[in-house]
């Protein structure tokens, strides 16, 4: 059975961009049922215990739309929470480099970031991806992400879906996603992460079932 993955950081210590209740109700409520359905469709299923990123590529792989929804939405959660920090840094090391070669600074980084996820239609996910050592900026719809798209390596992501910040936003994913950016990004956990798109290091991942952790 997969656990609900742990916060980084306390409850308060994202405000004033995430308030302590909105990210309490966000990642027990939220993300606590998505893991809590996925475990019960796993265990009707039979299926044996595995890492939550083959439960994904797999499920979107056969069609198993029940089980990827909550799967990916699970997976999308735990990596948002490791995506933000409570002390954001400016991009450092081979990424900084990367970032300017790619979109010119972080600035332009930081305006396609926002303009893709205002321009997200209905729920989903911004994420900046890596593919080997080349950047991108891209949207998915509800549980979508890019574990499934084969080369890829996500560096960060933001939920775009309105439990993320209509408490403390209200209707304006603009304002919420540029502080965001400014303000919670983790660059250094991003920086980690590009390493791993280019050989060095391994990608994130999330914590492992009890039956897989235990043995």
């Amino acid at each position: 059975m997969f656990q609900l993955s742990e916060l980084p950081y306390g409850y308060a210590a994202l405000e004033p961009v995430i308030s302590e209740t909105a990210l309490r109700l966000h990642h027990q409520k939220h993300h606590a049922r998505y893991v809590e359905v996925m475990n019960g469709v796993l265990a009707e299923t039979g299926a044996p215990a595995r890492p939550l990123e083959e439960v994904v590529v797999q499920s979107a792989r056969e069609g198993a739309r029940k089980l990827f929804n909550n799967a990916g939405q699970a997976w999308n959660h735990g990596f948002f929470w490791r995506s933000m920090t409570p002390a954001p840094a400016a991009p450092g090391g081979d990424l900084a480099a990367a970032i300017t070669a790619q979109f010119g600074g972080v600035a332009e980084l930081k305006a396609a970031f926002v303009a893709e996820g205002v321009g997200h239609f209905g729920s989903g996910w911004v994420w900046l991806i890596a593919e080997g050592d080349k950047l991108s900026v891209v949207s998915t719809h509800d549980a979508a992400s890019p574990l499934t798209e084969a080369g890829q390596t996500p560096l960060l992501v933001c939920d775009l879906w309105e439990h993320a910040y209509y408490l403390d936003h209200k209707n304006d994913r603009a304002g919420f996603l540029n502080a965001w950016f400014d303000q919670r990004a983790d660059w250094t956990f991003a920086d980690a992460q590009y390493g791993a798109a280019r050989g060095r290091g391994e990608a994130w991942r999330y914590p492992a079932p009890s039956e897989l952790a235990a043995a």
